[in-house]
Protein backbone atom coordinates (compact mmCIF):
# COMPACT_ATOMS: atom_id res chain seq x y z
CA UNK A 1 0.00 0.00 0.00
CA UNK A 2 2.12 3.11 -1.64
CA UNK A 3 -0.97 5.40 -1.79
CA UNK A 4 -3.84 6.60 -0.29
CA UNK A 5 -6.92 4.49 -1.03
CA UNK A 6 -10.40 2.90 0.29
CA UNK A 7 -12.36 0.17 0.28
CA UNK A 8 -15.37 -2.45 1.37
CA UNK A 9 -14.87 -4.91 4.23
CA UNK A 10 -18.00 -7.92 2.83
CA UNK A 11 -17.82 -11.39 3.65
CA UNK A 12 -18.68 -13.72 0.39
CA UNK A 13 -21.63 -15.11 2.67
CA UNK A 14 -22.91 -11.90 2.84
CA UNK A 15 -23.70 -11.69 -1.06
CA UNK A 16 -26.82 -11.92 -2.53
CA UNK A 17 -28.31 -14.71 -4.21
CA UNK A 18 -30.85 -17.09 -4.90
CA UNK A 19 -29.70 -20.23 -3.02
CA UNK A 20 -29.80 -19.69 0.57
CA UNK A 21 -25.76 -18.30 0.99
CA UNK A 22 -23.55 -15.79 -1.29
CA UNK A 23 -21.39 -17.69 -3.87
CA UNK A 24 -18.44 -17.13 -6.12
CA UNK A 25 -20.72 -17.06 -8.92
CA UNK A 26 -22.20 -13.37 -10.69
CA UNK A 27 -23.30 -12.09 -7.81
CA UNK A 28 -19.45 -11.65 -6.52
CA UNK A 29 -18.35 -10.03 -9.94
CA UNK A 30 -21.41 -7.72 -9.44
CA UNK A 31 -20.06 -6.81 -6.37
CA UNK A 32 -16.71 -6.34 -7.90
CA UNK A 33 -18.17 -3.91 -10.45
CA UNK A 34 -20.18 -2.23 -7.60
CA UNK A 35 -16.11 -1.33 -6.09
CA UNK A 36 -14.90 -0.24 -9.06
CA UNK A 37 -17.56 2.04 -9.88
CA UNK A 38 -17.74 3.51 -6.33
CA UNK A 39 -13.89 4.19 -6.61
CA UNK A 40 -12.90 1.21 -4.65
CA UNK A 41 -9.49 -0.38 -4.47
CA UNK A 42 -9.85 -3.09 -1.67
CA UNK A 43 -12.17 -5.75 -0.86
CA UNK A 44 -11.68 -7.22 2.92
CA UNK A 45 -13.19 -10.69 3.11
CA UNK A 46 -13.38 -12.91 6.16
CA UNK A 47 -11.53 -16.27 6.53
CA UNK A 48 -12.29 -18.21 2.91
CA UNK A 49 -11.56 -21.74 4.93
CA UNK A 50 -14.47 -24.38 5.64
CA UNK A 51 -16.81 -22.85 8.35
CA UNK A 52 -16.85 -24.89 11.97
CA UNK A 53 -18.97 -24.11 15.37
CA UNK A 54 -21.51 -21.99 14.78
CA UNK A 55 -20.76 -21.60 11.04
CA UNK A 56 -17.85 -20.03 12.13
CA UNK A 57 -15.15 -18.83 9.60
CA UNK A 58 -12.42 -18.73 12.55
CA UNK A 59 -13.06 -22.38 13.48
CA UNK A 60 -12.33 -24.74 10.47
CA UNK A 61 -11.92 -27.73 9.55
CA UNK A 62 -8.54 -26.81 7.77
CA UNK A 63 -6.63 -23.85 7.32
CA UNK A 64 -5.36 -24.46 3.58
CA UNK A 65 -8.78 -26.01 2.53
CA UNK A 66 -11.66 -23.16 1.09
CA UNK A 67 -15.24 -23.68 2.04
CA UNK A 68 -17.25 -25.82 -0.30
CA UNK A 69 -20.63 -24.06 0.55
CA UNK A 70 -19.19 -20.85 -1.17
CA UNK A 71 -19.13 -22.51 -4.23
CA UNK A 72 -21.51 -21.49 -7.13
CA UNK A 73 -24.15 -23.62 -8.09
CA UNK A 74 -25.38 -21.96 -11.38
CA UNK A 75 -21.52 -22.32 -12.62
CA UNK A 76 -21.81 -26.12 -12.01
CA UNK A 77 -25.66 -26.23 -13.96
CA UNK A 78 -23.92 -23.87 -16.73
CA UNK A 79 -21.28 -26.63 -17.24
CA UNK A 80 -23.53 -29.68 -16.97
CA UNK A 81 -22.52 -30.81 -13.77
CA UNK A 82 -25.89 -30.33 -12.59
CA UNK A 83 -29.07 -29.75 -14.07
CA UNK A 84 -31.14 -26.62 -13.46
CA UNK A 85 -34.11 -28.39 -11.95
CA UNK A 86 -31.13 -29.99 -9.30
CA UNK A 87 -29.79 -26.66 -8.46
CA UNK A 88 -33.35 -25.08 -8.22
CA UNK A 89 -33.89 -27.86 -5.28
CA UNK A 90 -31.77 -25.45 -3.27
CA UNK A 91 -33.58 -22.28 -3.59
CA UNK A 92 -34.34 -20.13 -0.84
CA UNK A 93 -36.23 -17.07 0.03
CA UNK A 94 -34.14 -15.49 2.67
CA UNK A 95 -33.08 -12.52 1.40
CA UNK A 96 -31.40 -10.64 4.58
CA UNK A 97 -29.81 -13.78 5.93
CA UNK A 98 -27.73 -17.02 5.30
CA UNK A 99 -30.36 -19.89 5.68
CA UNK A 100 -27.33 -21.80 6.96
CA UNK A 101 -29.95 -24.69 8.03
CA UNK A 102 -31.28 -25.28 3.98
CA UNK A 103 -27.97 -24.96 3.17
CA UNK A 104 -26.56 -27.58 4.86
CA UNK A 105 -28.96 -29.94 3.78
CA UNK A 106 -28.77 -29.30 0.20
CA UNK A 107 -25.25 -27.85 -0.55
CA UNK A 108 -23.00 -31.48 -0.13
CA UNK A 109 -25.66 -33.20 -1.61
CA UNK A 110 -25.63 -31.65 -4.18
CA UNK A 111 -21.97 -31.47 -4.66
CA UNK A 112 -22.03 -35.32 -4.11
CA UNK A 113 -24.29 -35.51 -7.13
CA UNK A 114 -22.01 -33.03 -9.29
CA UNK A 115 -19.22 -35.00 -8.48
CA UNK A 116 -20.88 -38.68 -9.48
CA UNK A 117 -21.67 -36.36 -13.04
CA UNK A 118 -18.33 -35.42 -13.61
CA UNK A 119 -16.64 -36.37 -16.73
CA UNK A 120 -13.47 -38.76 -16.97
CA UNK A 121 -11.42 -35.44 -17.99
CA UNK A 122 -12.68 -33.48 -15.26
CA UNK A 123 -11.72 -36.17 -13.06
CA UNK A 124 -8.29 -36.29 -14.56
CA UNK A 125 -7.81 -32.19 -13.78
CA UNK A 126 -9.05 -32.63 -9.96
CA UNK A 127 -6.06 -35.63 -9.97
CA UNK A 128 -3.61 -33.00 -11.35
CA UNK A 129 -4.97 -30.90 -8.83
CA UNK A 130 -4.32 -33.39 -6.09
CA UNK A 131 -0.86 -34.05 -7.12
CA UNK A 132 0.20 -30.46 -6.70
CA UNK A 133 -1.58 -29.94 -3.83
CA UNK A 134 0.17 -32.60 -2.00
CA UNK A 135 1.50 -31.38 0.84
CA UNK A 136 -2.41 -30.57 2.17
CA UNK A 137 -5.00 -32.01 0.69
CA UNK A 138 -4.66 -35.89 1.00
CA UNK A 139 -4.78 -35.26 4.75
CA UNK A 140 -7.56 -32.90 4.49
CA UNK A 141 -10.15 -35.42 2.43
CA UNK A 142 -9.19 -38.15 4.59
CA UNK A 143 -10.15 -36.31 7.99
CA UNK A 144 -13.03 -35.50 6.33
CA UNK A 145 -13.61 -38.67 4.59
CA UNK A 146 -13.40 -40.21 8.20
CA UNK A 147 -15.41 -37.61 10.32
CA UNK A 148 -18.44 -38.93 7.49
CA UNK A 149 -17.69 -42.60 8.45
CA UNK A 150 -17.82 -41.45 12.17
CA UNK A 151 -20.73 -40.08 11.88
CA UNK A 152 -19.64 -36.58 12.33
CA UNK A 153 -17.80 -37.23 15.44
CA UNK A 154 -14.79 -35.00 16.36
CA UNK A 155 -11.14 -35.57 15.88
CA UNK A 156 -11.02 -37.02 19.81
CA UNK A 157 -14.03 -38.82 19.84
CA UNK A 158 -12.56 -41.14 16.87
CA UNK A 159 -13.61 -44.85 17.73
CA UNK A 160 -10.24 -45.80 16.10
CA UNK A 161 -7.22 -45.08 17.68
CA UNK A 162 -4.87 -46.16 15.43
CA UNK A 163 -6.42 -43.72 12.74
CA UNK A 164 -6.86 -40.86 15.40
CA UNK A 165 -2.78 -41.63 15.83
CA UNK A 166 -2.22 -42.33 11.87
CA UNK A 167 -0.72 -45.77 12.66
CA UNK A 168 0.87 -46.43 8.68
CA UNK A 169 -1.51 -49.76 8.39
CA UNK A 170 -4.85 -47.60 9.73
CA UNK A 171 -3.95 -44.59 6.89
CA UNK A 172 -3.79 -47.06 3.82
CA UNK A 173 -6.81 -49.26 5.41
CA UNK A 174 -9.21 -46.48 5.33
CA UNK A 175 -7.49 -44.74 2.49
CA UNK A 176 -8.80 -47.67 0.38
CA UNK A 177 -12.00 -47.87 2.17
CA UNK A 178 -13.00 -44.46 1.98
CA UNK A 179 -11.25 -43.76 -1.54
CA UNK A 180 -14.71 -42.71 -3.10
CA UNK A 181 -15.44 -40.08 -0.30
CA UNK A 182 -11.92 -38.87 -0.42
CA UNK A 183 -12.41 -38.29 -4.12
CA UNK A 184 -15.28 -36.11 -3.40
CA UNK A 185 -13.62 -33.87 -0.93
CA UNK A 186 -10.56 -33.17 -3.69
CA UNK A 187 -13.52 -32.89 -6.32
CA UNK A 188 -15.06 -30.17 -3.81
CA UNK A 189 -11.48 -28.50 -3.35
CA UNK A 190 -10.87 -28.27 -6.83
CA UNK A 191 -14.38 -26.27 -7.65
CA UNK A 192 -13.52 -23.81 -4.93
CA UNK A 193 -10.13 -23.26 -5.97
CA UNK A 194 -11.17 -23.27 -10.04
CA UNK A 195 -13.97 -20.45 -9.11
CA UNK A 196 -12.19 -18.71 -6.46
CA UNK A 197 -9.21 -18.15 -8.89
CA UNK A 198 -11.68 -17.13 -11.62
CA UNK A 199 -13.08 -14.11 -9.09
CA UNK A 200 -9.61 -13.38 -7.90
CA UNK A 201 -8.44 -12.71 -11.85
CA UNK A 202 -11.62 -11.03 -12.33
CA UNK A 203 -11.18 -8.50 -9.31
CA UNK A 204 -7.50 -8.11 -10.18
CA UNK A 205 -8.46 -6.82 -13.59
CA UNK A 206 -10.32 -4.10 -12.12
CA UNK A 207 -7.81 -2.70 -9.75
CA UNK A 208 -9.52 -4.32 -6.93
CA UNK A 209 -7.01 -5.77 -4.65
CA UNK A 210 -8.69 -8.69 -2.25
CA UNK A 211 -7.28 -8.68 1.74
CA UNK A 212 -7.61 -11.80 2.91
CA UNK A 213 -7.99 -12.49 7.38
CA UNK A 214 -5.96 -15.07 8.99
CA UNK A 215 -6.84 -16.44 12.30
CA UNK A 216 -4.16 -16.91 13.95
CA UNK A 217 -5.45 -20.44 15.53
CA UNK A 218 -6.93 -23.94 14.20
CA UNK A 219 -9.64 -25.46 15.76
CA UNK A 220 -9.00 -28.71 17.37
CA UNK A 221 -11.51 -30.60 15.13
CA UNK A 222 -9.06 -29.88 12.29
CA UNK A 223 -6.88 -32.21 9.58
CA UNK A 224 -4.18 -29.14 10.65
CA UNK A 225 -3.97 -30.77 14.46
CA UNK A 226 -4.25 -34.62 12.98
CA UNK A 227 -1.55 -34.47 10.29
CA UNK A 228 0.91 -32.30 12.86
CA UNK A 229 0.13 -33.02 16.39
CA UNK A 230 3.87 -32.22 17.47
CA UNK A 231 2.99 -28.66 16.28
CA UNK A 232 0.44 -27.85 19.16
CA UNK A 233 -0.31 -28.53 22.89
CA UNK A 234 -2.21 -31.93 22.33
CA UNK A 235 -1.85 -35.06 24.73
CA UNK A 236 -1.47 -38.62 22.41
CA UNK A 237 -4.93 -38.71 22.01
CA UNK A 238 -4.92 -35.10 20.66
CA UNK A 239 -6.93 -33.30 23.16
CA UNK A 240 -5.84 -29.82 23.93
CA UNK A 241 -3.98 -29.27 27.51
CA UNK A 242 -3.57 -25.56 26.93
CA UNK A 243 -6.15 -23.60 25.01
CA UNK A 244 -6.60 -20.32 23.49
CA UNK A 245 -8.36 -17.33 24.70
CA UNK A 246 -7.67 -13.46 26.24
CA UNK A 247 -8.55 -12.30 30.15
CA UNK A 248 -10.97 -9.60 30.37
CA UNK A 249 -10.75 -7.17 27.64
CA UNK A 250 -13.83 -4.29 26.22
CA UNK A 251 -15.94 -7.17 24.40
CA UNK A 252 -16.25 -9.56 27.65
CA UNK A 253 -15.70 -8.70 31.53
CA UNK A 254 -15.65 -13.00 31.99
CA UNK A 255 -12.63 -12.83 29.10
CA UNK A 256 -12.88 -15.30 26.10
CA UNK A 257 -12.50 -18.84 26.26
CA UNK A 258 -12.05 -19.68 22.48
CA UNK A 259 -10.53 -23.36 23.05
CA UNK A 260 -8.47 -23.77 20.12
CA UNK A 261 -5.02 -25.29 20.78
CA UNK A 262 -2.57 -23.57 21.38
CA UNK A 263 1.18 -23.88 19.28
CA UNK A 264 4.49 -25.49 20.40
CA UNK A 265 6.68 -22.67 19.15
CA UNK A 266 9.50 -24.51 20.06
CA UNK A 267 8.70 -27.29 18.10
CA UNK A 268 8.11 -24.72 15.56
CA UNK A 269 10.67 -22.33 15.92
CA UNK A 270 13.31 -25.61 15.41
CA UNK A 271 11.58 -26.29 11.66
CA UNK A 272 12.11 -22.62 10.90
CA UNK A 273 8.84 -21.56 10.57
CA UNK A 274 7.67 -24.32 8.13
CA UNK A 275 3.93 -24.62 8.46
CA UNK A 276 3.61 -21.01 9.30
CA UNK A 277 5.82 -19.88 5.89
CA UNK A 278 3.44 -23.28 3.89
CA UNK A 279 0.29 -21.80 5.74
CA UNK A 280 0.49 -18.18 5.07
CA UNK A 281 1.81 -18.78 1.47
CA UNK A 282 -0.96 -20.74 0.79
CA UNK A 283 -3.17 -17.58 1.66
CA UNK A 284 -1.37 -15.50 -0.48
CA UNK A 285 -2.41 -17.67 -3.59
CA UNK A 286 -5.56 -16.56 -2.27
CA UNK A 287 -5.11 -12.87 -1.41
CA UNK A 288 -3.70 -9.58 -2.37
CA UNK A 289 -3.58 -8.22 1.39
CA UNK A 290 -3.23 -10.52 4.70
CA UNK A 291 -4.55 -9.56 8.06
CA UNK A 292 -3.55 -10.98 10.76
CA UNK A 293 -6.04 -11.74 13.15
CA UNK A 294 -4.88 -11.32 17.32
CA UNK A 295 -1.76 -10.35 16.29
CA UNK A 296 -0.86 -9.60 19.87
CA UNK A 297 -0.90 -13.47 19.77
CA UNK A 298 2.77 -13.44 18.47
CA UNK A 299 4.14 -11.54 21.16
CA UNK A 300 2.26 -13.30 24.53
CA UNK A 301 -0.68 -14.71 24.21
CA UNK A 302 -3.26 -16.05 27.00
CA UNK A 303 -2.73 -19.65 27.93
CA UNK A 304 -5.60 -21.78 29.78
CA UNK A 305 -5.47 -25.32 31.42
CA UNK A 306 -7.67 -27.18 28.96
CA UNK A 307 -9.68 -28.50 32.11
CA UNK A 308 -10.53 -25.09 33.09
CA UNK A 309 -13.71 -23.25 32.07
CA UNK A 310 -13.11 -19.76 32.54
CA UNK A 311 -11.11 -17.40 30.66
CA UNK A 312 -9.97 -15.35 33.92
CA UNK A 313 -7.62 -18.35 35.05
CA UNK A 314 -4.66 -18.43 32.61
CA UNK A 315 -1.20 -16.91 31.98
CA UNK A 316 0.52 -14.82 29.60
CA UNK A 317 3.07 -16.61 27.73
CA UNK A 318 5.69 -15.65 25.48
CA UNK A 319 5.20 -15.74 21.54
CA UNK A 320 7.60 -16.05 18.66
CA UNK A 321 7.85 -12.69 18.03
CA UNK A 322 9.61 -11.06 15.23
CA UNK A 323 11.37 -14.73 14.72
CA UNK A 324 7.83 -15.97 12.87
CA UNK A 325 7.92 -12.30 11.35
CA UNK A 326 11.38 -12.56 10.10
CA UNK A 327 10.73 -16.18 8.56
CA UNK A 328 7.37 -15.08 6.46
CA UNK A 329 9.25 -12.05 5.49
CA UNK A 330 12.15 -14.73 3.92
CA UNK A 331 9.68 -16.54 2.42
CA UNK A 332 7.11 -14.01 0.68
CA UNK A 333 9.59 -10.98 1.04
CA UNK A 334 6.62 -8.94 -1.13
CA UNK A 335 3.63 -9.91 0.50
CA UNK A 336 1.71 -7.24 2.07
CA UNK A 337 0.43 -7.51 5.74
CA UNK A 338 -1.76 -6.19 8.24
CA UNK A 339 -1.69 -6.25 11.64
CA UNK A 340 -4.27 -6.75 13.75
CA UNK A 341 -3.74 -4.80 17.01
CA UNK A 342 -7.16 -4.28 18.84
CA UNK A 343 -7.47 -4.74 22.75
CA UNK A 344 -5.81 -4.24 25.58
CA UNK A 345 -2.23 -4.72 24.55
CA UNK A 346 1.05 -4.78 26.63
CA UNK A 347 4.40 -2.36 25.73
CA UNK A 348 6.34 -5.30 24.18
CA UNK A 349 3.19 -6.41 21.50
CA UNK A 350 2.79 -2.24 20.71
CA UNK A 351 6.51 -2.80 20.20
CA UNK A 352 5.74 -5.82 17.81
CA UNK A 353 4.30 -3.88 15.34
CA UNK A 354 6.35 -1.31 15.50
CA UNK A 355 9.13 -3.76 14.72
CA UNK A 356 7.35 -5.27 12.29
CA UNK A 357 6.66 -2.74 10.29
CA UNK A 358 3.53 -3.73 9.92
CA UNK A 359 0.46 -1.26 9.32
CA UNK A 360 -1.81 -1.38 12.35
CA UNK A 361 -5.60 -1.19 12.72
CA UNK A 362 -7.82 1.88 13.84
CA UNK A 363 -11.79 1.79 14.77
CA UNK A 364 -13.94 4.47 14.35
CA UNK A 365 -16.50 3.08 17.09
CA UNK A 366 -13.33 2.60 19.31
CA UNK A 367 -12.55 6.57 18.77
CA UNK A 368 -14.76 8.66 20.91
CA UNK A 369 -13.85 7.87 24.90
CA UNK A 370 -14.85 10.56 27.29
CA UNK A 371 -11.03 11.21 27.76
CA UNK A 372 -11.67 13.04 24.22
CA UNK A 373 -7.99 12.10 23.16
CA UNK A 374 -8.40 8.90 21.73
CA UNK A 375 -5.30 7.48 19.93
CA UNK A 376 -7.94 6.58 17.42
CA UNK A 377 -9.44 9.78 16.31
CA UNK A 378 -8.93 9.87 12.65
CA UNK A 379 -6.48 13.33 13.11
CA UNK A 380 -4.45 10.95 15.54
CA UNK A 381 -3.78 8.16 13.40
CA UNK A 382 -0.88 7.62 11.88
CA UNK A 383 -0.18 7.05 8.16
CA UNK A 384 0.91 3.50 8.43
CA UNK A 385 -2.99 2.55 9.98
CA UNK A 386 -5.44 1.21 8.17
CA UNK A 387 -8.41 3.02 10.04
CA UNK A 388 -11.84 1.35 9.95
CA UNK A 389 -15.71 2.54 10.55
CA UNK A 390 -16.37 -0.62 12.52
CA UNK A 391 -15.28 -4.29 11.67
CA UNK A 392 -16.87 -7.60 12.12
CA UNK A 393 -16.83 -8.01 15.72
CA UNK A 394 -17.85 -4.83 16.56
CA UNK A 395 -21.68 -3.24 16.19
CA UNK A 396 -22.06 -1.38 13.14
CA UNK A 397 -21.18 2.36 13.91
CA UNK A 398 -25.17 3.47 13.64
CA UNK A 399 -25.72 0.80 15.97
CA UNK A 400 -22.50 2.21 18.12
CA UNK A 401 -24.15 5.57 17.89
CA UNK A 402 -28.13 5.09 18.71
CA UNK A 403 -27.58 2.40 21.15
CA UNK A 404 -24.25 1.30 23.01
CA UNK A 405 -22.89 4.65 22.74
CA UNK A 406 -23.28 6.82 26.06
CA UNK A 407 -24.27 10.76 26.11
CA UNK A 408 -21.01 12.44 26.03
CA UNK A 409 -18.92 9.47 23.56
CA UNK A 410 -22.67 10.52 21.30
CA UNK A 411 -22.45 14.14 21.81
CA UNK A 412 -18.48 14.29 21.14
CA UNK A 413 -19.15 11.77 17.98
CA UNK A 414 -22.30 13.56 16.33
CA UNK A 415 -19.71 17.12 16.56
CA UNK A 416 -16.42 15.64 15.56
CA UNK A 417 -17.62 13.77 12.90
CA UNK A 418 -20.33 16.56 12.11
CA UNK A 419 -23.32 13.92 11.82
CA UNK A 420 -26.78 14.80 10.72
CA UNK A 421 -29.21 12.37 10.11
CA UNK A 422 -30.75 13.43 7.44
CA UNK A 423 -27.49 12.88 5.18
CA UNK A 424 -26.85 9.55 7.01
CA UNK A 425 -24.61 8.51 10.08
CA UNK A 426 -23.18 6.14 8.15
CA UNK A 427 -22.20 8.03 5.60
CA UNK A 428 -20.72 10.63 8.08
CA UNK A 429 -18.45 7.58 9.72
CA UNK A 430 -17.17 6.78 5.96
CA UNK A 431 -16.31 10.74 5.91
CA UNK A 432 -14.37 10.52 8.98
CA UNK A 433 -12.52 7.47 8.20
CA UNK A 434 -11.83 8.42 4.19
CA UNK A 435 -10.29 11.82 5.78
CA UNK A 436 -7.71 10.59 8.27
CA UNK A 437 -4.39 10.50 7.74
CA UNK A 438 -3.92 6.47 7.67
CA UNK A 439 -2.42 5.04 3.73
CA UNK A 440 -5.96 2.98 3.64
CA UNK A 441 -9.73 3.25 4.98
CA UNK A 442 -12.08 1.05 4.91
CA UNK A 443 -15.79 0.58 5.78
CA UNK A 444 -18.37 -2.63 6.20
CA UNK A 445 -21.26 -2.54 3.36
CA UNK A 446 -23.40 -2.40 6.95
CA UNK A 447 -21.70 1.18 7.61
CA UNK A 448 -22.26 2.07 4.04
CA UNK A 449 -26.16 1.56 3.74
CA UNK A 450 -26.25 3.05 7.88
CA UNK A 451 -27.61 0.13 9.31
CA UNK A 452 -28.36 -0.64 12.85
CA UNK A 453 -27.79 -3.61 15.21
CA UNK A 454 -29.29 -6.38 13.33
CA UNK A 455 -26.91 -6.14 10.58
CA UNK A 456 -23.95 -6.98 12.68
CA UNK A 457 -21.45 -10.01 11.52
CA UNK A 458 -20.75 -11.16 14.80
CA UNK A 459 -20.75 -10.77 18.85
CA UNK A 460 -17.69 -12.33 20.44
CA UNK A 461 -17.83 -14.68 23.43
CA UNK A 462 -21.67 -15.36 21.90
CA UNK A 463 -23.05 -18.15 19.69
CA UNK A 464 -26.31 -16.52 18.30
CA UNK A 465 -27.99 -17.42 15.19
CA UNK A 466 -27.27 -14.09 14.08
CA UNK A 467 -23.82 -14.40 14.03
CA UNK A 468 -22.10 -14.46 10.25
CA UNK A 469 -25.72 -14.58 8.97
CA UNK A 470 -25.52 -11.37 7.86
CA UNK A 471 -26.35 -10.50 3.74
CA UNK A 472 -26.78 -7.37 1.82
CA UNK A 473 -30.09 -7.31 -0.54
CA UNK A 474 -29.31 -6.67 -4.33
CA UNK A 475 -31.26 -3.76 -4.56
CA UNK A 476 -28.88 -2.16 -2.26
CA UNK A 477 -25.85 -2.34 -4.55
CA UNK A 478 -27.25 0.10 -6.78
CA UNK A 479 -25.81 3.74 -8.56
CA UNK A 480 -26.82 6.49 -6.31
CA UNK A 481 -25.17 4.41 -3.57
CA UNK A 482 -21.60 3.74 -5.79
CA UNK A 483 -22.15 7.17 -6.95
CA UNK A 484 -21.82 8.81 -3.09
CA UNK A 485 -18.79 6.33 -2.16
CA UNK A 486 -17.30 7.97 -5.57
CA UNK A 487 -17.28 11.41 -5.05
CA UNK A 488 -16.39 10.59 -1.25
CA UNK A 489 -13.63 8.85 -1.92
CA UNK A 490 -12.33 11.29 -4.94
CA UNK A 491 -13.05 14.08 -1.70
CA UNK A 492 -10.49 12.71 0.24
CA UNK A 493 -7.85 11.81 -2.44
CA UNK A 494 -8.24 8.09 -1.85
CA UNK A 495 -8.87 7.21 -6.06
CA UNK A 496 -6.19 6.56 -8.17
CA UNK A 497 -6.36 9.38 -10.68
Amino acid sequence: MKYRSSGVVLHITSLPGDYGIGSMGQEARNFVDFLQRSGQQHWQLLPLNPVGLGNSPYMSTSVFAGNPLLIDLSELAERGLLTWDEVNTARSDWLDRVDFDRVWRTRPALLELAYHQADKALLEQVDVFQREQSDWLPDYCLFMAARDHFKGATLVTWPDKALLRREPAAMERYRTLLADRIAYYAFGQYLFFEQWEKLHTYANDRGIKIIGDLPIYVSEDSSDVWAHPNLFLVDEDLRPTKVSGVPADAFNADGQRWGNPLYAWDVHAADGYGWWCRRVAQSMKFYDVLRFDHFRGFDTYWAIDADCESALVGQWCQGPGMKLLNALRKKLPEAEFIAEDLGLLSESAYQLVRDSGLPGMRVLVDAFDASGCSTFLPHCCPENAVMYTSTHDTTTFVQWLTETSNPPERDFATKYLRLREDEGYGWGAVCGAWASPCILAMTTMQDILGLGGDARMNAPGTTGTHNWSWRVRRDALNDGVSGRLREITRTYCRMLR
